[in-house]
Order: C-alpha cells, then structure tokens, then sequence
C-alpha cells in the first residue's frame, strides 16, 4: 500500500518531522492499513531518505497509539479498535456540542450558505460513491461550524480529533445504508443553526456523531466475522 505515499517535504520541519507526518497521514488515510508492517529499510528507499529519521518517526507514531510493536514482528500499525473509537468519539462529541452552541450565537448568514453548500457537496460525493471526496466534504462541513466559532484553541483541537478519526470516518462511509441519514443529519444540523436553536443543535450534533460510532462498530465487527471466517479450518 506504500506506492501511493510521498513525502511530503517541509523546509521548517526537521526530516524526522517531516517522515512523522507524511507517515501519519499515510495511516489515517489509509494508504498503510492496520495490522501492516512498517520496514525501516523499505519505507526509508520509498521516502528517499536514511533509516534514521524513519526509526525516529515510528517511535514518535508509537507514542500516539498509531503504531503497535509486535515481538518478532516490529512497528506494524495499530488496529481500529471500538475501545479507541468510544474514547475519541465522546471527546468529539462533547467539543462538537460546544462547538456548535457558540457557531448559533456567531454564525454570520455567508457562513450559514457555506454550510448549505458543503452539505450539498457532501450528498454529491455520496451519490458518485467517492469516499475519499466524500470524507473530506464531511471535514469541511464541520469545520465551516467549528470556525464560525472563533475560539482558535477549540478549532485546535477539534482539527486534531478529526484527523484522528479519519480511518473511522472511511469506516462509516462504505457502509451504504448510512448514506441517507447522514445526509439528512447534515441538514438537520444546518437547520438548527439556521434557527439560532442552540438545544436542537446540541441534540442533532450529538445523534450525528452516536449514529456514526453505532455504524463503525457494526462495521468493525462484520470485518472481525469476516476474518475469523476466512481463518477457520475447513470441514
């Protein structure tokens, strides 16, 4: 899954920074999969650079629960867990709930047609089943709310969380089924902040984001079936 990664070079990071972080979008987007092998010698002459700077950002990458080391194994990427995915989502959810409070006190009626627009674009990702384009129209949907809040340090750690739930949002959008109601959850939550109601944002946020933690798990658990059956002895 390597062939489609690139460093992404950097002249103010260091090489170490600038490895950590192409190899870090590479996990949440997938292009390295869980459960993978990262190989110091390989990944170093894909990225045209030493061993050096790809062991140090393996570590770094380990720190923050991206990167598992296996005995026997190495550095592989850490699997999508549901303890993972309860703990990441109910941070979002309660920052997404604050978010959206203030965005009904500030948001300006520009910022509100923007949200119209992203919301469209979303629902057309959909419908041409483009998951990449899909998943990153749902980022911007939300990040038009969590600006129009102004608070720059809660737009920080949102944009961060939302990173770290990518692999989690790619989940979500092959489910089929989902796709309706997530596109009249967009609505729905554009409505509200249209309507300047503060308590049905809070509730339209938060069953946006229970909606999708219920469609992952079901969807990391057809994936665990899946693969037992694979793995079981045939009769």
């Amino acid at each position: 899954m390597t062939d489609n990664m690139q460093l992404q070079m950097n002249e103010y990071l260091p090489l170490r920074d600038v490895v950590f972080q192409t190899l870090r979008q590479a996990i949440l987007r997938g292009t390295l999969q869980p459960g993978e092998r990262l190989m110091e010698i390989h990944l170093a002459q894909k990225l045209g650079v030493s061993r050096t700077p790809v062991r140090e950002a393996i570590r770094m990458l380990e720190l923050e629960g991206l990167v598992h080391m296996v005995p026997r194994r190495g550095a592989v990427v850490a699997e999508i867990t549901k303890s993972d995915l309860e703990d990441v989502l109910e941070v979002r959810a309660a920052l997404e709930e604050l978010a959206v409070t203030k965005a009904c006190r500030n948001m300006t009626k520009e910022q509100i047609a923007q949200l119209r627009q992203a919301a469209e674009k979303f629902a057309d990702c959909l419908k041409r089943e483009d998951l990449m384009a899909s998943a990153q129209a749902d980022v911007d949907f939300h990040e038009i709310i969590c600006e129009a809040t102004g608070n720059r340090r809660l737009i920080q750690i949102l944009n961060n969380i939302r990173e770290q739930i990518y692999r989690y949002r790619l989940e979500n959008l092959k489910d089929k089924n989902s796709h309706h109601n997530l596109v009249e959850e967009h609505q729905i939550i554009c409505q509200a902040l249209e309507e300047r109601s503060e308590e049905k944002a809070k509730l339209a946020i938060r069953h946006h984001i229970e909606q999708q933690r219920q469609s992952i798990i079901e969807s990391l658990h057809m994936e665990t079936a899946e693969e037992n059956e694979k793995e079981a002895p045939r009769s």
